[in-house]
């Protein structure tokens, strides 16, 4: 199984971003999101790319969700 996770926008340069995965900073490429994205923006990422940019309120949704199955150990 294959997991994306959302990742807040930091910064921007050319074709990749920095982006706070869960507290950490990681680069991701964002050639593959069609929107153009600035910071501040959530995106999902895989494998070090950025997928798709989402909505604020989704990403927060989903990172709680991803705390909590970790929190009790169900993953």
């Amino acid at each position: 199984m294959c997991l994306a996770i959302p990742a807040k926008v930091i910064n921007i340069v050319e074709h990749s971003a920095e982006v706070d995965l869960m507290g950490n900073s990681r680069q991701v490429n964002i050639d593959l999101v069609a929107d153009i994205l600035k910071p501040g923006d959530y995106v999902l990422v895989h494998a070090g790319f950025a997928l798709e940019r989402l909505d604020e309120s989704t990403a927060q949704e989903t990172l709680a969700l991803l705390e909590e199955v970790a929190a009790k150990g169900e993953y």
